[in-house]
């Protein structure tokens, strides 16, 4: 029962991302391991998209490592387990809670001794900034722990970058690049190399521009419309000066429209825009919003359009959001 509705789960986010994004760019799918113990290990810059579209274009049928706070209404727990999510404690939650990540390594033990897949973004939070941030050691003691444990298995670690064109728009592009797979063939002793390879795969595949200066190189990128999901445009046009294939500029008519024609959904955003405390997740709102309501919104206007006198009038507003949403073109920010 669960791995079905997991599947139609999975099905339904996933219609709804590309419907969410222009376009979904993916890179690398031949370098996805295959029977083999997995531990995805990932940059972390736009909330629940980034394990949405992990979960949504791989067929590894993950588990993901979530910071314990979300867990912290027993309802919501059993949901995100569910929904093969699992708590991480972190210092900041409180020495006390720290042992009670033990559980937690124990259940990724066994999806990864039935040659399972965990995903864990190892920078230990998210952020807007494109650039790679230190890892957290939490994936090398996985590695590890499973090999002490099981030292039959081969695990590797699968190094995976997510770009945004504009993390908070909807309209944008977003680039999924999987890399080639790390084995995990040193001792334990060598855990620091097994780090700084995962960080160097991650860093050769996605845009990470410098901390300093970085608001002028974006600034700069943008200006001259660089593709800012594309890690060799960017290296191009810095190091070279050139644009080889210029974003087009996006239409602020057909955004402003696409509100128009779906003015309910716009109009919840509003609302709850005010009490979003922390920007990463404005693309994550966005997203759920347009999830939920979105087929309610349409089949609303369907019925109007076949079952009252404003029927011509339904049908066209109908046709409109459609339009405007396909041309809701790659906006960059």
């Amino acid at each position: 029962m669960k791995n079905a509705f997991n599947a139609i789960l999975r099905l339904l986010v996933k219609v709804a991302l590309h419907g969410y994004f222009k376009k979904i760019i993916v890179e690398g799918k031949e370098n996805i391991p295959e029977n083999r113990p997995v531990i995805l290990v990932a940059n972390h810059q736009n909330a629940l998209l980034d394990p949405l579209l992990l979960a949504t274009h791989t067929h590894l049928k993950p588990w993901f490592l979530t910071r314990a706070a979300v867990f912290v209404n027993p309802f919501i727990s059993k949901v995100l387990n569910y929904i093969r999510m699992l708590p991480v404690y972190r210092v900041r939650d409180g020495f006390s809670t720290i042992q009670q990540n033990h559980q937690t390594f124990e259940t990724t033990f066994e999806v990864l001794r039935a040659n399972g897949t965990v995903v864990i973004f190892a920078e230990g939070s998210h952020s807007l900034t494109r650039n790679l941030r230190p890892l957290s050691k939490g994936f090398t003691r996985m590695a590890f722990g499973l090999k002490e444990k099981s030292p039959q298995l081969e695990p590797v670690i699968f190094p995976v970058s997510i770009g945004f064109s504009a993390h908070k728009r909807s309209g944008s592009t977003v680039r999924i690049t999987f890399g080639k797979a790390i084995p995990v063939d040193m001792p334990h002793s060598q855990s620091g190399k097994l780090t700084k390879s995962v960080e160097k795969a991650l860093k050769s595949m996605m845009v990470d521009l410098p901390d300093e200066g970085y608001p002028e190189t974006l600034q700069t990128l943008l200006d001259h419309r660089v593709d800012l999901t594309s890690k060799s445009e960017v290296e191009g046009f810095l190091t070279h000066g050139k644009v080889n294939h210029p974003i087009k500029e996006s239409s602020s008519l057909i955004n402003k429209m696409m509100k128009i024609f779906h003015f309910p959904l716009y109009w919840i955003w509003l609302w709850i825009r005010p009490k979003v405390e922390d920007e990463v997740f404005t693309g994550t709102w966005k997203f759920l919003i347009g999830f939920g309501l979105a087929l309610v919104w349409y089949l609303i206007l369907m019925l109007l359009a076949v079952s009252t006198s404003l029927g011509s009038w339904a049908l066209a507003f109908l046709i409109m959001a459609w339009l405007t949403l396909w041309k809701n073109t790659n906006p960059q920010e």
